[in-house]
C-alpha cells in the first residue's frame, strides 16, 4: 500500500506556523547578498509602485517622506521643476504639431479649390 503524502492539513496551526518560520529563516540564510538585494528591491518596488487607493498612496507617501527626512521638500521641488520643464517642451511640440496640421489642412483646402477650377 502506497503511503499517503503529508500535507499542511496534517499539522496544527502552531505546527504550520513553526514550519513557516523555520523555512523563512533557512531561506534567508541561504540567499546570497545579491539575491537578498534583488528580493528586497522587488518587495519595496511592489509596495511603493503598486499602491491602490488613497490609503495605500498615503502610506507610500509617508514612508518616502520619512526616508528622505529634511531633504524631502527639496526633492519634491526638484521633481516639480523637472517635469514643468518637460511639460513646457511637450506643450511646444504639441503646439507646433497642431500648427503644422492646420497648415496642411489649409493647403489641402486651397488645392481642392484650385483643382475645381482647373476642370
Amino acid at each position: 500500500m502506497k503511503k499517503k503524502p503529508i500535507t499542511y492539513t496534517d499539522l496544527s496551526k502552531e505546527q504550520l506556523e513553526h514550519l513557516k518560520e523555520i523555512y523563512i529563516q533557512k531561506k534567508v540564510e541561504c540567499m546570497s547578498q545579491k539575491e537578498l538585494k534583488e528580493f528586497v528591491l522587488e518587495i519595496i518596488s511592489h509596495q511603493i509602485n503598486n499602491t491602490i487607493g488613497k490609503e495605500e498612496e498615503i502610506e507610500a507617501w509617508t514612508e518616502i517622506s520619512k526616508f528622505y527626512g529634511d531633504q524631502f521638500e527639496t526633492l519634491i521641488l526638484e521633481i516639480q521643476q523637472k517635469f514643468a520643464n518637460n511639460e513646457n517642451v511637450q506643450n511646444f511640440e504639441e503646439n507646433s504639431k497642431e500648427h503644422r496640421l492646420e497648415l496642411l489642412e489649409k493647403n489641402n483646402i486651397e488645392q481642392s479649390k484650385q483643382d475645381m477650377w482647373d476642370d
